[in-house]
């Protein structure tokens, strides 16, 4: 029997107040809108963000839905929805793309104006939610809301993929894997022969280290103190892998020895005061080369200083 243009009642994680514990609930997804489509969700994978939601350091309305990395089917589409049809394997995305806004049509970013991450509201494009529990409305999270059995997303916010894709891995590319190979590839724009340096092993530190790859960095040096994950970096791209904990000099100073003076391209995937510090010092990036670093989920609260008079002199970007 069809759902479309039906309401539809499913299991969704509700964050009902910042630092508690999800709590599974029967919420009701109603139909898309003009410009809406509504997903079935098949495969989900869980980010730093949704745990800086949960804390409030990440600004979000409660009660809320959370989730943004996910992957599933078109379930029904609402009036004036040409890019995707039902049955559709598809990617929500939690930066939508207009096409339209200023931003978008910079060659140089992506951050739509569309989007709920900068100011955010906790709906839909129309200012309204689509979700239902306990006769409430609860809140959208960056517009996408994968938390659940069932989300609708506005249809600038979802991406048709193939249909030969296994969501349970192609899940990943709503947030993680794109965040690290973007950051590669897109943002810092790794060259060729290059020297890049990775701080961090983790999903998104292994996806920079893939786009590193494939943007033809020379050395891909990667830093993490647990040494059960330089075998999968190595066999993603990794050229060396090194444990802070095995070395009695700072670690800035082993990266310069071992590469004649500093990298070209350095990222830090942790979150972590004290690397982001060292690279806002650039305190191993070659002083005369035009070097990119490139920071991920920064501490709550963090101030950094950075000598930003020195940095730009050398030709240093950041």
């Amino acid at each position: 029997m069809s759902t479309a243009r039906k309401v539809i009642k499913c299991k969704a994680a509700v964050l009902w107040e910042l630092n508690k514990p999800f709590s599974i609930e029967e919420v009701e997804v109603a139909p898309p809108k003009a410009h809406e489509v509504r997903i079935k969700i098949v495969a989900v994978g869980i980010c730093r963000s949704d745990d800086h939601a949960v804390t409030g350091t990440m600004m979000t309305p409660v009660p809320a839905i959370l989730g943004h990395e996910a992957a599933g089917i078109v379930e029904s589409v609402g009036e004036g929805v040409t890019t995707v049809k039902p049955g559709d394997k598809v990617i929500p995305l939690f930066i939508p793309q207009c096409g339209k806004c200023r931003i978008c049509k910079n060659p140089e970013s992506n951050f739509c104006l569309k989007n709920d991450l900068t100011n955010p509201q906790g709906t839909l494009q129309d200012g309204t939610s689509r979700f239902t529990c306990r006769g409430k409305p609860v809140h959208h999270f960056i517009g996408v809301s994968t938390f659940s059995q069932y989300t609708v997303v506005d249809e600038i916010a979802v991406a048709k993929i193939d249909a030969a894709s296994p969501l349970e891995k192609v899940c990943l590319f709503g947030c993680g894997f794109s965040t690290g190979y973007g950051s590669a590839v897109k943002v810092a724009k790794v060259t060729p022969g290059s020297t890049c340096a990775v701080f961090g092993l983790g999903g998104v530190g292994l996806s920079v280290v893939m786009g590193c790859k494939a943007a033809g960095a020379a050395r891909i040096i990667t830093v993490d103190i647990n040494k059960a994950k330089f075998a999968k970096a190595k066999e993603l791209g990794a050229t060396e892998c090194i444990n802070p904990q095995d070395y009695k000099k700072p670690i800035q100073e082993v990266l310069k020895e071992m590469t004649d003076g500093g990298v070209d391209f350095s990222f830090e995937v942790i979150g972590r005061l004290d690397t982001v510090a060292e690279l806002s010092a650039h305190q191993f990036i070659h002083p005369f080369i035009h070097s990119k670093t490139i920071f991920w989920a920064f501490p709550k609260s963090t101030a950094l200083s950075y000598a930003k008079q020195r940095g730009e002199m050398k030709g240093q970007k950041i």
